[in-house]
């Protein structure tokens, strides 16, 4: 059985989904306008460890995850030009996928995209205007919150400290602001090229101007269309819990009358040396920061497994130091155990590691469950081969990889590839003074009746 904390109840609960044996899982993905953060990825690891975790446990997971591609941010990237919005969502979205594998997340079953959505959205829209939650105002349809008794009840908001009446129509806002909030933003001068005709859709007879769908109505039309009126587990980092998820809720039951979703599960945030991660105060980072270091996406991704999701992840380069060095530690001792056949799974040690990640994703205990594993001299290797494989299909750290085929810098590739050429030059005098130059940036070079292996120092 596994259990998570679900933000709607603010309790630990039993998961049980809605249908014997399958989950519907909806995460929410990235805004393309820019990069994704370390903070986005940590978000990113936490939902792939779910998903593996409900894998494991034998259940069937569909999971949908959004690629937002429509809002302010990425039309003020696009600067209202059509051709620059398209490439730049475009480039950002195939960056994210490559930082997404680097992390060894697991490929959603379903990648939607606001632009290819826009259709339902209006009829979506033109629903909960029918059904009186929303109204048209010069041209914009904005979701009126009183209509919705309920809302506030995700992020525990103080009924009484709505205000009824004032309307929101940026995608963003803080939550001292609780306020009628847009589901269309009718065009401006600003948005350039940037908008659709409600009309071709909805009939020449609309009032609902020219424009683009707001951010909050995307979640909403396109988990419903993927997974159903009713889905099991939808994640998020905790900043989405208002206004974003708050708002999915709202538009999402008043239009079908049904529960959203059952189960509401979010990451903390990630700090950096103790402090909010901005790029004011130059500490901001991405994976490509990461790997110019010398780091890999493996490196990060064991160090978020060492903290539990729900507990703020304060980031430091000696902190990443430690990661990889734990993680490498664990590969080599892995690789150690691979000349032998692989055996069964220590029934101890399984219940132990299950116990663990079933418990709200104890990730850190599942990796000390791990680490004891690897240690005990009593369990043969054979089956701690099996055992510890069984266990990575949960964390996805890639212990069945060689150390071989670790991530190097560009600096590192190019002083391996010099050292290669100065050997068969004969210049063995240069090739041990390179060797050596790389083992003071951390890599050992080792050559043997196989070929030359680059490891970690």
């Amino acid at each position: 059985m596994i259990k998570l904390f679900n933000t709607l109840s603010r309790s630990v609960e039993d998961f049980k989904p809605l249908e014997p044996g399958e989950v519907k899982l909806y995460t929410c993905g990235p805004t393309v306008y820019d990069l994704a953060h370390i903070g986005n990825l940590r978000a990113y690891v936490f939902s792939d460890l779910l998903k593996r975790t409900l894998i494991h446990d034998g259940l069937k997971v569909t999971q949908t995850m959004n690629i937002t591609n429509l809002d302010d941010k990425t039309i003020r990237g696009g600067k209202g030009i059509k051709a620059d919005f398209e490439a730049l969502v475009k480039d950002f979205e195939a960056k994210f996928w490559a930082d997404f594998s680097e992390i060894n997340n697991l490929s959603p079953d379903t990648i939607t995209r606001p632009t290819e959505y826009v259709e339902k959205m209006l009829i979506f829209i033109q629903k909960l205007i029918d059904k009186g939650f929303a109204y048209i105002s010069d041209g914009s349809v904005y979701f009126s919150i009183s209509k919705f008794p309920a809302y506030g009840k995700l992020s525990n908001l103080d009924l009484e400290s709505l205000k009824s009446g004032a309307r929101v129509a940026q995608d963003e806002y803080d939550k001292e602001n609780p306020a009628d909030f847009v589901l269309w933003k009718a065009w401006t001068p600003d948005d350039g090229e940037i908008f659709w005709e409600p009309s071709e859709w909805l009939g020449q007879d609309t009032k609902i101007g020219k424009g683009r769908p707001g951010w909050h109505i995307e979640c909403s039309v396109m988990a419903t269309d993927t997974l159903g009126e009713t889905i099991d587990i939808h994640t998020g980092g905790i900043d989405l819990m208002f206004p974003h998820h708050e708002n999915e809720i709202a538009q999402t039951e008043a239009a079908t009358g049904k529960t959203f979703c059952n189960y509401w599960v979010h990451n903390e945030h990630l700090l950096v040396d103790g402090k909010k991660m901005a790029k004011s105060a130059n500490n901001f980072y991405t994976l490509a920061d990461i790997k110019a270091k010398g780091f890999s996406g493996l490196d990060f991704r064991y160090l978020c497994l060492a903290a539990q999701y729900r507990t703020k992840m304060n980031f430091t380069w000696e902190g990443l130091e430690g990661a990889k060095n734990a993680r490498l530690r664990m590969t080599r001792l892995v690789q150690e155990l691979k000349g032998v056949n692989t055996g069964s799974i220590n029934h101890d040690y399984s219940v132990q590691f299950n116990l663990k990640t079933g418990n709200d994703l104890d990730s850190p205990g599942a990796l000390a469950v791990t680490w004891e594993l690897l240690r005990d001299t009593k369990v043969t290797p054979e089956d701690k081969l099996a055992t510890i494989l069984d266990m990575d299909q949960v964390l996805g750290l890639k212990l069945d990889e060689s150390e071989a085929s670790i991530e190097l810098t560009a600096e590192q590739k190019k002083l391996v590839e010099d050292r290669e050429n100065a050997r068969k030059a004969g210049d063995f005098k240069l090739s041990d003074d390179i060797r050596q130059k790389l083992l003071d940036l951390g890599i050992l070079i080792e050559d043997t009746k196989e070929g030359t292996k680059v490891m970690r120092k």
